[in-house]
């Protein structure tokens, strides 16, 4: 096994159900992926493990990741998915799973959810200090334009909470007024120590997927995070619209061989190891 550990990795089955958002129009992704398919492709990047991310907001998803991880010694755990806006489920969630060292994280896929005000909702803030005191972080989907300047008032309200901002927050490139507003909330969220970001999920239609072209987000992203606060991840299948894992993976070391070996570690695996495994 190699010292890279995928952040972010997700693997659906379309036979059980679910997965609303997935439909015919969505391509490549329109189709089950499995933990054998996923080990393939990390086999042949030289990643060693990963961490799965869910990809429905089920309890159903979440299980079945779970049972993934039980399955195959790769997956080090399972960001999964509670009912946030109801407190006292949560709770109960957070109990049925406290003797699952596999579930490491919480998260919720805000970006579908038609509440431009999730993420400041009384009931999903007391669930979010219940994961907190569970020592549980919170990951952050697709943050911008709706939520990520919330994510900001979040993780500022919410100290204890240790927030992961998945996809460097979807920085819009080739929109160059709304890379402006993404590079001030960014670097906003990057003055609260309890926030961790993802190097993943950056590809855009039309927008190239090089080492040139992601130097000056990433630039931006180690100025203000250092490699710390910064993690790879692969957002595999999702990242076969741009290219294929390996080379998504690829453009990631590369970025990261501009650092020390010290600093390449943490961002290729001591980060997310510090965040989800400990």
């Amino acid at each position: 096994m190699t010292g890279i550990l995928d952040s972010h990795l997700h693997l659906w089955d379309l036979s059980s159900g679910g997965y609303s958002w997935l439909t015919p129009d969505a391509g490549e992704l329109y189709r089950t992926y499995t933990a054998e398919q996923a080990r393939a492709e990390l086999d042949a990047a030289g990643v060693g493990s990963a961490v799965l991310v869910q990809a429905d907001d089920t309890a159903a998803d979440t299980e079945f990741l779970l049972a993934q991880a039980s399955a195959h010694s790769w997956i080090a755990g399972v960001v999964g998915w509670v009912p946030l806006d109801n407190p006292s489920s949560t709770e109960g969630a957070l109990a049925g799973y406290a003797a699952n060292p596999a579930l490491v994280g919480v998260r919720h896929l805000v970006h579908d959810d038609p509440r431009d005000d999730f993420l400041s909702l009384p009931e999903v803030r007391t669930s979010l200090k219940s994961l907190a005191a569970a020592g549980l972080p919170f990951d952050v989907p697709n943050a911008f334009p709706r939520h990520l300047q919330a994510t900001v008032e979040l993780a500022r309200d919410l100290p204890e909470l240790n927030v992961v901002l998945d996809h460097l927050g979807k920085p819009p490139r080739g929109d160059a007024e709304a890379m402006e507003l993404w590079k001030d909330q960014l670097s906003e969220l990057a003055q609260l120590p309890n926030v961790t970001v993802k190097v993943s999920g950056l590809a855009v239609p039309g927008q190239p997927l090089t080492v040139e072209a992601l130097q000056p987000v990433w630039d931006l992203a180690l100025d203000g995070f250092g490699p710390g606060r910064l993690m790879y991840g692969g957002d595999w299948p999702v990242s076969v619209l741009g290219g294929t894992y390996e080379e998504t993976c690829g453009i990631i070391a590369q970025l990261a061989d501009q650092l020390s070996p010290d600093e390449r570690t943490a961002v290729m695996a001591g980060t997310a190891t510090a965040v989800y495994l400990r």
